[in-house]
């Protein structure tokens, strides 16, 4: 039976020799960019070193000469979009600053719907990556000088992010699968509401229909985040230091 502990180490893509694409083959970034454009149009389901050899009228082959796997491909890809927009400025007030972390987070992840599941699945490397997570942590810090409660703070303003991306994202998908514009769908299922209603079984859920405003994706995200970062104050002051207290 093999050891586990001498097995090799994986390695990583940041750890390896890029090799330099010979005259006419296509380079690492077009094969990163054409990989984000498949993903971004028809998911990672869709998205193959042969899929993208194809698209660049090349053979497969010589993409693995500069990208050895599909994996590495998903890492190179990760990183490329992280770092498509610059990190937002920092103000040393953390609720102003974890709020712009959150935006931007937000934006990236609407951009390319696939990449939510990748970063919540495996860990993102790459120097973009890693810039934009350090920016998130300062922010934080401003919070609570803390290391360990500030990088709890970041991944629960990101858990809220990716949750919240992740149900606008989901809804989205529902109304192209339907064929229908949201109003469309609206009139079609208006007459089963009309009836739940008259029906008088679920008073809560007719005064949400009928008493309630609609919120804007941009007001429910915006809600959600406050409420989230009242609660991460809250329980930073419970267990902080008093001078933290007095700090935050």
């Amino acid at each position: 039976m093999t050891d586990p502990a001498k097995e090799p180490a994986p390695v990583l893509v940041w750890s390896k020799n890029r090799r330099t694409p010979r005259r006419q083959a296509p380079s690492v970034e077009q094969i990163v960019h054409t990989a984000i454009v498949i993903a971004d149009a028809e998911g990672l389901s869709a998205l193959s070193m042969r899929r993208v050899a194809a698209d660049l009228n090349s053979g497969t082959a010589s993409l693995y000469r500069y990208v050895a796997s599909r994996d590495d491909l998903l890492d190179l890809m990760i990183d490329t979009v992280q770092g498509e927009t610059d990190p937002p400025p920092l103000s040393r007030d953390w609720r102003t600053d974890l709020t712009s972390v959150a935006g931007h987070v937000r934006a990236t992840l609407l951009r390319h719907p696939w990449l939510g599941p990748e970063l919540a699945g495996r860990p993102a490397l790459g120097a973009n990556s890693l810039r934009q997570h350090d920016v998130a942590l300062t922010a934080a810090t401003a919070l609570t000088s803390d290391i360990t409660l500030a990088s709890k703070v970041v991944d629960t303003v990101l858990a809220y992010v990716f949750g919240a991306v992740a149900r606008e994202l989901a809804e989205d998908q529902a109304r192209r699968r339907s064929g229908l514009t949201e109003d469309q769908w609206r009139d079609s299922v208006a007459p089963y509401i009309r009836d739940v209603i008259a029906g008088g079984a679920y008073p809560q859920f007719a005064r949400r229909v009928l008493d309630a405003e609609d919120a804007t994706e941009d007001e429910r995200f915006d809600f959600g985040l406050a409420c989230v970062l009242d609660g991460v104050a809250a329980r930073v002051r419970s267990t902080a230091r008093p001078t933290e207290n007095a700090n935050s």
